[in-house]
């Protein structure tokens, strides 16, 4: 790929990711500027582009993307990618995911919290989100907060299940994933409303 078509590629990317970014900061999921959002630019190697750190999540625009590489490295000596760019990279490649998303969506944290061995989801409609039948049970797992990402990517790892596109961060956020950014929005709206759901009902069940 030459560099000028490398160029009109990340800025489609940056396009794309403000505009997921403005959609969540309006639900109240990526306050201040926290969370961080990417897309796979290619896989031999793997590369990705990712919302760079410390924007405001609402106000991005098409050059708040930073390149980088499997591991969430970069080659540009001016931008800084999410601390969570890692991450992102671990998951593309272990789910084969062509895009990641990374908000922090409050029920989700809740969830966590007082289910940290996974959350259990059963009969419910909205597992269609999923692509699960309605009476299907589905576990999101949940990992341990922690501010190294090999650790992070390694609980990953160990709780990884091809069909279930999702992780619970304790005391953090929760990752989805997906084919595009579509899709990984499609999901993570899904899991939100599932697990407002699921704290709902044992807040009410008390």
């Amino acid at each position: 790929m030459t560099a000028g078509a490398a160029d009109v590629e990340l800025r489609a990317a940056g396009a794309a990711l403000a505009a997921e970014c403005a959609r969540y900061a309006g639900m109240g999921w990526m306050r201040g500027t926290s969370g961080n959002l990417s897309v796979v630019l290619g896989r031999d190697p793997l590369r990705l582009a990712v919302t760079t750190s410390g924007k405001d999540k609402g106000e991005l625009t098409d050059d708040d993307v930073v390149v980088v590489d499997g591991h969430g490295r970069t080659d540009d000596p001016v931008k800084v990618p999410s601390a969570e760019a890692g991450l992102h990279g671990r998951i593309a490649a272990v789910a084969g995911a062509g895009a990641v998303v990374h908000v922090h969506a409050l029920a989700p944290v809740l969830a966590a919290e007082f289910w940290p061995d996974g959350v259990e989801l059963r009969d419910l409609e909205m597992l269609k989100g999923f692509g699960r039948a309605d009476h299907d049970v589905v576990t999101i797992p949940v990992a341990p907060n922690s501010q190294d990402m090999g650790v992070l990517g390694d609980a990953f790892e160990a709780g990884f299940r091809p069909d279930v596109p999702a992780l619970l961060v304790a005391r953090h956020g929760v990752y989805a994933w997906g084919a595009d950014l579509r899709q990984a929005r499609h999901r993570l709206e899904c899991l939100e409303w599932l697990l407002r759901f699921k704290v709902e009902t044992r807040r009410d069940s008390r």
